[in-house]
């Protein structure tokens, strides 16, 4: 590289660990890594590093943890005098001012694990999954005042496997989106690469995920009941309830139609032999294979069989 590209690294979670990790490994100057305050966590409520604060004090990197960056002329002052050369963007769960925008000549560069448009918001790993998608990627682009509207700088594809939760999925692409950030930054510094504009017609959304998302609507295909069991991992997970209790699905697949000898309403519970079935939308069937009861632990479906004689209830009520 010709000239130093000076970075601010703004991120919180896990994923971003490794883009910070690449960028440190590729060359690039971090003069500075932001990221939330500590948080207080686990039964003691003990205040918590970020997965981004401890790898980058582990890097030796300088961290800023401002309470708010809108309106915090410290913190503005602060990023002027660093007169960075991009900001670098990933998970950091704060909506990035104007200011901030407008400061390094490269811009903000974002990575965002969706294939934009596709997939604007807070939770776009979880709802490609629950959505049923078998292709889901990664996308690099230059943050402007909308949400996740900038323009695109390079995409890659990554396959969502059947057998993918949203816990499974991440990591994989937290890892392939670290080595497109740094080829995003090398050839936006050569001249390489060049901003698109999104197709805003193509656009969907992913907002962040509520408990009540979790809840099993029996309307649903079986199919479409395991996509969303699958991307809500590990939370809000997917639960109904039983006997006037929740129950919570820890495992289930889709299995073949229900033998026609009567008409089962949707939501009812089968049992042939030891497999614990539901019936759902569209004809199709659900078989529970891990649940847990309210107040109890996590059993197989012969053991809730068992215990509970389940045969002809209906869940959901």
């Amino acid at each position: 590289m010709s000239q130093p590209l000076n970075l601010v690294f703004c991120g919180t979670p896990r994923f971003a660990v490794p883009s910070l990790e690449k960028i440190v490994e590729a060359g690039f100057p971090v003069r500075l890594v932001v990221t939330q305050p500590d948080k207080p966590r686990g039964r003691g409520l003990e205040l918590t590093a970020s997965p981004v604060k401890q790898r980058a004090i582990e890097l030796g990197l300088q961290v800023s943890q401002p309470e708010k960056i809108k309106n915090n002329d410290e913190f503005r002052n602060q990023l002027a005098e660093l007169r960075p050369g991009a900001i670098i963007v990933v998970g950091y769960g704060r909506i990035i001012p104007q200011w901030m925008i407008d400061l390094p000549p490269l811009g903000n560069i974002n990575l965002h694990a969706s294939l934009l448009p596709k997939y604007r918001g807070a939770a776009p790993i979880q709802w490609a999954i629950a959505s049923g998608e078998t292709i889901t990627g990664n996308t690099t682009m230059r943050i402007d005042a909308g949400l996740d509207t900038g323009d695109i700088l390079l995409q890659q594809q990554i396959a969502i496997e059947p057998d993918d939760t949203a816990g499974t999925l991440a990591p994989r692409l937290a890892a392939a989106g670290a080595d497109l950030l740094v080829e995003t930054l090398k050839g936006l510094q050569a001249g390489t690469v060049h901003p698109r504009k999104q197709d805003d017609a193509k656009s969907s959304l992913a907002p962040i995920l509520k408990k009540e998302d979790g809840r099993i609507d029996f309307h649903r295909s079986a199919k479409e009941i395991c996509d969303r069991l699958r991307g809500f991992q590990p939370w809000p997970g997917a639960f109904t309830s039983f006997r006037g209790k929740n129950l919570n699905i820890w495992a289930a697949r889709a299995i073949g139609g229900l033998t026609p000898m009567r008409t089962h309403a949707e939501g009812e519970v089968l049992i042939e032999g030891a497999s614990l079935i539901v019936r759902c939308g569209q004809g199709t069937a659900l078989e529970l294979m891990e649940v847990q009861p309210e107040g109890k632990k996590r059993m197989s479906a012969r053991d809730f069989i068992h215990g509970y004689h389940p045969e002809g209830e209906k869940l959901g009520l």
